[in-house]
């Protein structure tokens, strides 16, 4: 009733006065959802197992976003699902405004009263092919992407996954590769991964970065590859981080943002609303507009400006591609449907060129469509996050 926002209507039966033993009982069970018309088959199915005796039909659901309890068809107790959920997370909420920053704790427990949440959605601003391609041109090559990566991260295997479907040969590149001599020369692309790179021990992607920068190989192979204008790179979650401490070397890349603690003081990880609000990206080409639902999993993916004008440098040369978006569709600083706290929702951001792309949600963990926790009955094989990976490789050409 809670989780889907879902009026409950119970009907007891037989049980004299003893509610409270049936109600709160502590025995396992479970309560199943079954369509009205398909009743006799799931009773016929008890009654098969020899398990009759310990189902009972309890209720069903309402439209009124109520509990209502009725015994021998009088109404003991109706009550609206807000103050239900209320009063069932006020004990969790006291907890989190302790543990946690209270402000957050309060919008979440404010949210519950939000009647006009009709939960996640989707709104696409484009057409995409769902489905797999039925022929592959075997002479055709398919361009080279470095799938980066260093001790911590984790986040590899999904992104060399995504590129790979979009027509990408994807190779597993470290940097300590890198330092034994592999060159970048051949690859069109390059990718730096979700994970917690040496543990975050100095801060968000911090280590990673300050190992490139502070290291006259690692520093000047990397920014060989970003001078060229035939490459393109994505940064996801630590990736992203990563991206912008390394941006002195990223042309066009000078008003990235630091990302730091989440304003929840916790690690969030969440399946959120998304709106992509710039085609500068050569990643985000056609999708502008477009509203999906997104995994988030990070600690410190807070945007926090480094100088005053930063931010509207930004707007100005339409480098932020990507921001959170409440289940309404408007931008939002509310928590947790903005996880991190960002101003103005702010959570992708691009170059000048959109050469090169950093995020912190994880587009590369749901490109299936079965790997989304909710997605629409639209969809086919693919969820519209291809588009990402087949924007890069037509980018690619």
């Amino acid at each position: 009733m809670f989780a889907g926002r879902c009026g409950v209507s119970l009907h007891l039966k037989g049980l004299q006065t003893d509610y409270t033993g049936f109600l709160f009982s502590e025995e396992l069970g479970a309560v199943i959802q079954v369509r009205r018309d398909s009743l006799p088959e799931v009773m016929h199915r008890t009654r098969s197992f020899g398990i009759e005796g310990r189902v009972m039909e309890v209720g069903t659901t309402n439209s009124e976003d109520r509990l209502d309890v009725f015994a021998d068809g009088n109404l003991l107790l109706s009550q609206s699902r807000s103050v239900c959920q209320q009063a069932w997370s006020s004990t969790t909420w006291q907890m989190q405004r302790l543990r946690d920053n209270p402000s957050c704790a309060d919008q979440e427990y404010l949210r519950i009263t939000d009647d006009l949440d009709s939960g996640l959605f989707c709104r696409l601003a484009f057409e995409y092919d769902s489905e797999p391609p039925q022929s592959v041109n075997l002479s055709l090559r398919k361009p080279d992407i470095a799938i980066l990566r260093e001790q911590g991260v984790n986040g590899h295997l999904e992104m060399a996954a995504a590129f790979e479907a979009a027509g990408f040969t994807p190779h597993d590149v470290t940097m300590t590769g890198i330092l034994g001599g592999l060159k970048l020369d051949g690859f069109k692309g390059l990718a730096a991964c979700g994970g917690f790179s040496f543990g975050d021990v100095l801060g968000a992607g911090a280590g990673w970065g300050n190992s490139i920068l502070y290291n006259d190989l690692l520093k000047d192979a990397l920014e060989m590859f970003f001078f060229r204008s035939d490459t393109f790179g994505l940064g996801v979650c630590n990736g992203c981080q990563l991206l912008a401490c390394i941006r002195a070397i990223i042309p066009g890349a000078e008003h990235w943002p630091d990302f730091v603690r989440n304003a929840s003081e916790q690690y969030e990880a969440r399946f959120i609303m998304t709106e992509i609000v710039s085609e500068t990206s050569i990643l985000t080409a056609g999708m502008k507009g477009s509203m999906i639902p997104v995994p988030t999993s990070h600690g410190e993916g807070r945007v926090k400006y480094r100088r005053p004008d930063d931010q509207s440098m930004l707007e100005k040369q339409d480098q932020i591609c990507l921001r959170f978006v409440d289940n309404r569709g408007c931008v939002t600083e509310r928590y947790p449907l903005n996880p991190n706290g960002s101003p103005q929702g702010a959570t992708g951001f691009t170059t000048r060129d959109g050469r090169f792309t950093i995020m912190m949600p994880h587009p590369e963990r749901v490109f299936l469509t079965n790997s989304n926790s909710w997605h629409s009955g639209q969809w086919g094989k693919y969820s519209p996050w291809i588009k990402l990976f087949q924007n890069a490789r037509n980018w690619v050409g």
